[in-house]
């Protein structure tokens, strides 16, 4: 399920993040469609690296960052599970339904890293 930051509306950067979730979540698919369900999210996780890296997704996983306060850093470090193409935030839940604290987990770390888009896989 992606979460598009609202404010965007030059449509050649809509058309570029679509692109973007478009492989991404294609990646998602295959690697679910032959894994099948109830795995640990960790399994996910690492199918998905080399899905992406077979796809040439470019991509970070457990991207760490922390967020500011006033000009200074933080001390708590942050990770979210992937930084696919430097604008899309990707995290994985092997849960049987998403709920709010999946999506506000999600919105705050596009929010802290100024992404604009995010997707729970």
């Amino acid at each position: 399920m992606p979460i598009i930051d609202s404010s965007i509306t030059d449509p050649k950067v809509l058309a570029q993040l679509k692109s973007h979730v478009y492989d991404i979540i294609g990646c998602c698919q295959e690697v679910h469609r032959e894994l099948g369900p109830w795995l640990n999210e960790y399994v996910y996780q690492e199918a998905l690296a080399i899905c992406f890296e077979e796809k040439q997704v470019a991509f970070e996983k457990e991207y760490y960052f922390q967020a500011s306060y006033h000009g200074h850093l933080l001390a708590h470090k942050h990770y979210m599970d992937f930084l696919c193409k430097g604008d899309v935030v990707l995290e994985c839940k092997a849960i049987s339904s998403i709920g709010v604290e999946q999506r506000q987990q999600l919105w705050n770390y596009m929010r802290l890293t100024n992404t604009p888009i995010g997707i729970l896989y």
